[in-house]
């Protein structure tokens, strides 16, 4: 029976660990290899590990460092960040990776997701939206990002979305900009609209500062992942690093709110 499932997403800068605001200022806040330890000890649903510096710079996976991870981990690993071929994406695949998210690829080289689906199969195509609101007096909708939210696109997060859908994703990762690292919930309304567009499994990342929060997401959309980076990194308002994820009890609990919609 398929559940919502509860993923903690690491940034990786310069070989660190590091958490953001808005995707701005990066925050060293420990070894990824060690966080991967801790997060297989509390039994993580999922993992997602994102290199914010390959696709900006325009290098390829650290396959080194992947290597590492992917042997550390054992739950489910998704890995992004500049991947921008299927060769590549079958060498992660044969590493140990069980996803593979590319974002900005996705957008420049519109085939890739399909060539993806057919080198490790659909459900290990992953797309990555980052998404933020349009600012302005007369101003409405969203935006999609790449590149650390440093390009615009003039496309619909929605259509888009469905577009990548139809060329091969098996799975789609909704991440707000505007909520990064805040920790004042989820962008609820807009979740909806995403999740009610969309055949395949969704994510959303960006904004949980809470368990009630996660806890309000799934009660709203049931079965999708919900993602958290601050969350599960940082303690109290102060934001003192300490790793952490919900116990078997709570994740239950968070669950069973899925079963209620």
């Amino acid at each position: 029976m398929l559940r919502p499932r509860i993923i903690p997403c690491l940034l990786v800068h310069q070989g660190g660990l590091v958490k953001t605001q808005g995707f701005k200022d990066p925050k060293y806040v420990g070894d990824p290899i060690n966080a991967v330890r801790i997060f297989n000890e509390k039994e993580a649903d999922e993992l997602m590990v994102l290199d914010i510096d390959a696709t900006v710079n325009g290098v390829a996976p650290d396959f080194g460092l992947i290597a590492k991870l992917a042997a550390e981990c054992r739950m489910p690993l998704c890995y992004g960040g500049g991947v921008t071929s299927a060769a590549q994406a079958t060498r992660l695949v044969d590493m140990g990776v069980e996803k593979v998210a590319i974002s900005a690829a996705a957008i420049d080289n519109p085939s890739l997701l399909s060539e993806m689906a057919v080198a490790v199969g659909r459900q290990s195509a992953v797309a990555v939206l980052d998404v933020r609101k349009l600012t302005g007096l007369f101003a409405k909708g969203y935006e999609v990002c790449t590149r650390n939210a440093k390009t615009k696109h003039k496309l619909d997060p929605v259509t888009l979305a469905i577009e990548l859908q139809d060329s091969g994703a098996g799975e789609i990762v909704i991440n707000s900009v505007d909520r990064d690292g805040l920790m004042q919930g989820y962008d609820l309304d807009f979740a909806a609209q995403v999740k009610q567009a969309l055949k395949v499994p969704v994510t959303f990342l960006g904004g949980a500062g809470s368990l009630e929060h996660i806890g309000e997401l799934i009660g709203r959309l049931g079965v999708i992942g919900a993602a958290a980076g601050s969350l599960f990194v940082f303690k109290g308002k102060y934001r003192a690093v300490l790793i952490n994820y919900p116990t078997p009890a709570q994740k239950v609990q968070l669950c069973r709110k899925a079963l209620t919609i």
